[in-house]
């Protein structure tokens, strides 16, 4: 049997373990599960690790569960929080809930001829009947306030204050592990690092209940090289639903990693074996402007996320911005695919009226904002630094009309070698 925890270690997934679970793992079939909390609709790549983790364990042979928390998503977890969240309404909790169970089906094998099928729950199912004084007879009096107290998630709010709602998660997210194992026969649990607090209670449920044993491990939380957050961007999170992040974008953010994070990154988030990682590793050293690991990263993930038609298409559109060949191709993405390419590039407006009569280079560049006045776009033209959907305009009285325009009211422009525009043609 493949020696999970040792693979998961190498890669860097490893930060808290209980003394067992190795053993287990290594023992027979093991079914494991981790919390997926649905505040959004949609996954975005900080949800990577967890599922990246559900994969290994079930390509080691052993069973996944994916819980959604329709339950514990209208309590809010406190974990790494510095205040407590808005609470969401009942059926806002119970959509997202449905669009992430419909992106976990993409990772993860459901085939029920397999001892290892993957299984979906969601805890609203046993927590919906349940009332309080049942919850506070059959769970709570098995663990002491003392115990609570000592987790470092309640800890680091207690000076800020923390609500009896977000004190009692802990029980909730324990009492979830408790089922699981009495219902499903589940025996272990894992998550990011700041659910080991939550996981352990899990356990101590287990034990004290029903004088059985689960076992647990955490990740680390995905850091910066440079101390910033994982995943975020000026544009809000990158988001696993193509509606809300293309899969150019989805492509570009792993393209532009920092050779500082790229070789942590590419341990964590593929499957590639250890010996061609490091292989990739040293190629990638010889010559970092290649940047063979992030394109390889990129791959991995647009295919696993999207599929291998849209790696295809963001790897040939990565380099429409920079190609004078390209323009044939540009004008014959749709307009959806176009403003994929363009994400990003600031986005300048002329009028119709001025297009359709025929507006000159430099009062189009004054006009739109590219440039700051009338003189410094002349200087701009006259020294060969404009050019429009890639062909260089050398002339300040060129004449930029609808023959101009693209995908029905856009302009390229490309001022100097680094800066690129998009005008939009506005009623």
């Amino acid at each position: 049997m493949i020696n999970l925890i040792e693979e998961l270690k190498w890669r860097g997934l490893i930060q808290d373990i209980m003394p067992g679970t190795a053993e287990q793992l290594q023992k027979e079939l093991t079914k494991g599960y981790v919390g997926f909390d649905p505040t959004s609709d949609s996954l975005h790549i900080g949800s990577l690790v967890p599922i990246i983790l559900l994969m290994h364990l079930q390509k080691a042979n052993h069973q996944p569960y994916a819980l959604v928390g329709g339950a514990t998503g209208l309590v809010g977890d406190p974990s790494g929080k510095s205040e407590e969240r808005n609470m969401l309404p009942v059926e806002t909790i119970r959509r997202n809930a449905e669009g992430i169970e419909k992106q976990l089906r993409k990772f993860l094998h459901f085939d029920t001829s397999k001892p290892n099928h993957a299984i979906l729950v969601n805890n609203y199912d046993w927590f919906e009947g349940m009332t309080f004084l049942d919850f506070i007879r059959d769970v709570g009096k098995h663990i002491t306030v003392n115990y609570m107290l000592s987790k470092d998630s309640v800890q680091k709010r207690l000076e800020t204050g923390m609500s009896f709602t977000e004190f009692t998660y802990q029980l909730v997210q324990g009492y979830d592990f408790y089922y699981m194992y009495e219902k499903f026969g589940v025996k272990l649990q894992f998550g990011g690092s700041d659910q080991w607090g939550n996981i352990v209670t899990g356990t101590e449920l287990i034990r004290r209940k029903s004088n059985g044993e689960g076992f647990a491990f955490t990740a680390p939380l995905l850091k910066k090289a440079d101390g910033g957050k994982f995943g975020k961007t000026e544009s809000g999170n990158i988001w696993l639903d193509a509606s809300k992040t293309s899969p150019y974008q989805f492509y570009q953010f792993w393209l532009n990693v920092s050779d500082a994070d790229v070789e942590n990154y590419i341990k964590v988030f593929t499957f590639i074996a250890p010996e061609e990682i490091d292989d990739l590793i040293k190629v990638h050293k010889e010559n970092p402007n290649l940047r063979t690991l992030q394109k390889r990263l990129a791959q991995e993930l647009t295919v696993l996320v999207h599929s291998e038609d849209d790696y295809e298409f963001a790897k040939r559109a990565s380099s429409f911005l920079f190609s004078e060949q390209a323009m044939d191709e540009i004008r014959n993405l749709s307009q959806a695919q176009f403003l994929n390419i363009m994400h990003g590039i600031p986005l300048h407006e002329i009028s119709k009226l001025s297009i359709e009569n025929g507006i000159d280079i430099v009062t189009l560049l004054a006009e739109s904002g590219i440039m700051p006045s009338k003189g410094e776009a002349r200087k701009m033209v006259q020294q060969g630094g404009i050019a429009i959907n890639k062909n260089k305009i050398n002339a300040i009285d060129a004449i930029i009309t609808n023959t101009n325009v693209m995908h029905e009211k856009y302009i390229m422009v490309q001022r100097g070698k680094k800066n690129d525009y998009l005008i939009e043609v506005v009623s």
